[in-house]
């Protein structure tokens, strides 16, 4: 199939689409020694699993996760570009995008890995998605308003910014409450003290079952969460590069495609039936300065009649040329984000709410999907990574937040409600970050157990945090700014 695929596509095609393709998986490689140490910081630590099996085994659960976790995320980081980048990604544009993003995404994950210091693979890929819609904004607009789907973004930065507060909190919780329920246990104890003053070769049972479950549940997780994004960015690449394959589903059966339609033509009814509150959401009055593909709200009809109209008839998407299944997926693109603000309409009824939910679910089915191929290559680059590189990030998050030595305790509390929080978060489609989420649990439960937080290791973590964002926007911003100078202007 990959043979077939390429003896289609100029040499210089092939050269620019392995060069992206790999990039992307380098950014995996290195999210996989650069996160997953979170995920066997404990386990390894409380030495209830050696190095070497814990490493070996998260990586085959993170593989897992990523085979298994969905797109759901892959796509809530896709659609944080602007409409209008996303509307013309087969350019020259496009690919300065791609470059930009990526190279900016690797440069932060391995400076912060290099010294040890806990940051976030999700906040370096958001903050330079960000940092590329920006310059973009800035180059066809003057503005840096348009850059970017903001209500993507809201809530994108919701989850990133309360996760880590939430998993503090709930780890600090469940810590006070094993703390009430057996204060005397065994789980109670450190590392230290089981094994140099009690001589007992093992942890206790039950703790050590735990953290070994806990620690590949938050493996798999992470290759829910994080993986996600590696497919999301694969899809950018590819149908940008090779739009005539890759911009719609070529395999979708006729029946997912008059989904698609039937989506469309609802949208066109729901309109004319709710016509005055749809007027009030999205006057005319709010469009803007005319783009390459212009997504108003206020159009929303002509986008649905478009679509009804390069759909009707079609049994296969081989029927259409490679423009119009472009056009396709742009105006299914440009519905989805209106459908979605509409999904939150208090001014519409639940019923209308629900429909609208309903319509985005069906308008997306050719568009939003992944190859086999891409999502076991990202599950193997991720699988990769987690296997070396792990032992920097393993001592800061097991023994550098706390004054005092964690226990079982702690470590089972920390893990288990990272890995249901990072669960819960991929279920629900929102992007969070694996070091902030598991980092503040270690700290919520050193907290709890008034063990005190080493201020130096936490103001390092607060200040990766803090900036992440503005490091990783800067140097994408800079990156896409300048090759747009080089090759466009």
């Amino acid at each position: 199939m990959l043979a077939e695929f390429f003896s289609g596509l100029d040499w210089h095609i092939i050269l620019i689409l392995i060069g992206s393709v790999g990039l992307v998986l380098a950014f995996e490689f290195v999210n996989g020694f650069h996160d997953t140490a979170n995920a066997v910081a404990t386990v390894i630590f409380t030495k209830s699993m050696k190095p070497g099996m814990a490493v070996f085994l998260s990586g085959i659960f993170n593989f897992l996760g990523v085979a298994l976790g969905g797109l759901a995320v892959a796509y809530a980081i896709v659609n944080l570009l602007p409409m209008e980048l996303l509307a013309t990604a087969n350019s020259t544009k496009g690919l300065i995008m791609i470059f930009s993003l990526l190279v900016a995404a690797l440069i932060w994950n391995l400076g912060t890995w290099y010294f040890g210091i806990p940051a976030s693979s999700s906040h370096t890929l958001i903050g330079s998605i960000l940092g590329v819609g920006l310059a973009n904004a800035l180059i066809e607009h003057g503005s840096l308003v348009e850059g970017v789907n903001w209500a993507k973004a809201y809530d994108v930065f919701f989850s990133l910014l309360f996760s880590p507060l939430i998993g503090a909190g709930v780890a600090g919780l469940f810590l006070l409450l094993l703390l009430k329920w057996k204060p005397k246990s065994n789980i109670h104890k450190t590392p230290h003290i089981r094994h140099n003053i009690e001589k007992k070769k093992r942890p206790p049972f039950w703790p050590r079952f735990c953290l070994v479950c806990s620690a590949m549940g938050m493996s798999f997780a992470h290759g829910q969460n994080d993986g996600q994004k590696g497919i999301g960015l694969v899809m950018l690449v590819l149908f940008s590069i090779v739009p005539a394959q890759f911009v719609v589903n070529m395999k979708s059966d006729v029946y997912d495609i008059q989904q698609t339609k039937i989506a469309a033509e609802l949208i066109i009814t729901s309109y004319d039936k709710n016509k005055d509150v749809m007027e009030k959401l999205f006057p005319a009055s709010e469009k803007m300065e005319k783009t390459l593909f212009s997504c108003e709200p206020s159009e929303m009809v002509g986008h649905a009649q478009k679509l009804v109209g390069l759909l009707d008839g079609i049994t296969s998407y081989e029927q259409l040329t490679t423009d119009q299944r472009w056009s396709v997926r742009n105006e299914v693109l440009c519905l989805g984000n209106v459908t979605k603000r509409l999904e939150k309409a208090e001014e519409l009824s639940d019923a209308d709410r629900k429909t609208y939910k309903s319509i985005s679910k069906n308008l997306t089915k050719t568009t939003q999907y992944a190859p086999i191929w891409v999502i076991f290559a990202v599950a193997f680059a991720l699988g990769c990574g987690t296997m070396i590189g792990w032992r920097r990030v393993v001592e800061t998050v097991g023994g550098k937040i706390g004054k005092k030595e964690m226990t079982y305790a702690q470590g089972m509390s920390a893990q288990i409600t990272a890995g249901v929080s990072i669960a819960s978060a991929s279920y629900l489609g929102l992007p969070v970050s694996t070091t902030h989420i598991l980092s503040s649990a270690v700290a919520g439960t050193m907290v709890a157990n008034k063990s005190g937080l080493q201020g130096s290791t936490v103001r390092s973590i607060l200040m990766a945090w803090v900036l992440t964002l503005p490091v990783s926007i800067i140097l994408s911003f800079s990156l896409y700014y300048v090759g747009n100078l080089l090759f466009i202007n």
